[in-house]
């Protein structure tokens, strides 16, 4: 079967994870490629992304683009990769045909979803069960740039107080939300049925598990750790569905692998 998106993005990396839990859920086929996040400065950005060898680079040296947020070294982006994502950002998918871009990680997650739409209940069973998870997809969006300016000052060296007060913030309001979701005895976030709100909800979550890497760091700048046994106390249905998803079959060829590439206390 010939895959029915691309994507293309630095890995691991459990945004990406969103579509490829639904793929599995959904009997889809993607192609997914990329690199470590400080290896992609040597690909080429674009529907055919590749590694680029010196002599490439020499050769597409008028494709350089100057990094953004999360690169530090120039980039080499085609035309055609800016056309289809005008803010030049990844995870960047693609239609089969690489004519139609894509972008942000919920809406790759809702695309893949929609190649099945009608055969599943993940993006819901009718539109107000699609606009519920949309909510919780919007207030998850929320709790993730906190989250992402929180990954990116850890992986700098650098926590400023208020970058930790935001993410401590946006991770009481989003954790106190889906405890509160989960409290109705329906078994998952936004009703009876496993749906794109629990697989943003999982792979979000598992984002700001990176902060088990940096324990040292927030202790240096006398910054309390948020994923503790007391945030467990806190939230334990909230918890205890990251947990029991984290191990589904649909979930853990993602989650097993990137969370035992952070090391835990």
């Amino acid at each position: 079967m010939s895959a029915e998106l691309r994507i293309f993005s630095y890995m691991p990396n459990p945004r990406v994870a969103k579509a490829t839990i639904v793929a599995r859920l959904c009997g889809i086929e993607l192609d997914v490629r990329g690199a470590a996040p400080n290896e992609l400065s040597d690909w080429l950005w674009d529907f055919e992304a590749r590694p680029l060898s010196d002599e490439d680079k020499a050769k597409h040296e008028h494709l350089v683009r100057q990094a953004k947020t999360g690169f530090t070294a120039r980039l080499f982006k085609t035309e055609a990769f800016l056309a289809a994502h005008p803010f030049g950002t990844v995870p960047a998918a693609f239609s089969a045909d690489g004519e139609i871009g894509i972008f942000e990680s919920n809406s790759i997650m809702r695309a893949v979803a929609r190649l099945r739409e009608g055969q599943h209940g993940l993006y819901g069973r009718d539109g107000l069960g699609a606009s519920r998870i949309d909510s919780f997809l919007d207030a998850g969006l929320l709790f993730a740039r906190d989250v992402q300016v929180y990954v990116l000052a850890m992986r700098g060296g650098a926590i400023p107080a208020h970058v930790h007060a935001g993410v401590t913030q946006a991770f009481a309001s989003y954790m106190a939300g889906i405890e509160r979701a989960l409290s109705g005895g329906h078994g998952f976030i936004a009703g009876k049925e496993l749906t794109l709100a629990d697989i943003c909800y999982v792979t979000e979550l598992a984002l700001m598990h990176n902060e088990f890497k940096y324990h040292e760091l927030l202790a240096k700048n006398d910054l309390p750790v948020l994923l503790t046994n007391a945030a467990r106390e806190t939230y334990p249905l909230a918890f205890a569905h990251f947990d029991r998803l984290c191990a589904h079959e649909a979930f853990a060829p993602d989650m097993g692998p990137y969370l035992r590439t952070l090391k835990a206390p």
